[in-house]
């Protein structure tokens, strides 16, 4: 499948459009409204959209990361990646990934990084099969 592969800005109306439906998938909790506020601060911090489309113009994926430096190395952090349900398993996930794994490299980062979900057992059996390896556990606490 071909695809095209780009970054989206808060200020494109992609973003709301295109990215916000699937990011929402994952945060469901996020309004219309959050979403926009989150998106905006976030890309103030770094945060990069980079969404996957069709060439007929679908947003198929959609990945939320950003470079960062850490006492572990530069690395690329991958805050939010989401398929469309109704083309996972069909490669595009794995494609978007690798697009990462090849800026994580112009970028001199030693390693992608994502949290995953703790009950999910399909995006783990997805990270697995790409060679990523459970290294941490991620503790939180509600404030």
């Amino acid at each position: 499948m071909e695809l095209i592969v780009c970054d989206v800005t808060p200020d494109q109306v992609e973003l709301e459009r295109d990215v916000a439906p699937l990011i929402r998938l994952l945060r469901p909790g996020l309004g219309r409204a959050e979403f926009a506020a989150f998106a905006a601060e976030a890309h103030a911090q770094g945060l990069v959209f980079t969404a996957a489309y069709d060439p007929r113009g679908r947003c198929l994926a959609v990945a939320a990361h950003r470079v960062l430096a850490t006492s572990r190395g530069r690395l690329l952090f991958v805050d939010d990646l989401v398929t469309d349900p109704d083309v996972r398993s069909g490669g595009v996930g794995a494609h978007l990934l690798g697009q990462l794994e090849e800026r994580a490299r112009r970028s001199g980062c030693v390693r992608i990084e994502l949290d995953s979900g703790a009950a999910n057992h399909g995006a783990h059996r997805f990270y697995h099969a790409r060679r990523m390896s459970i290294v941490a556990l991620h503790f939180a606490r509600e404030l």
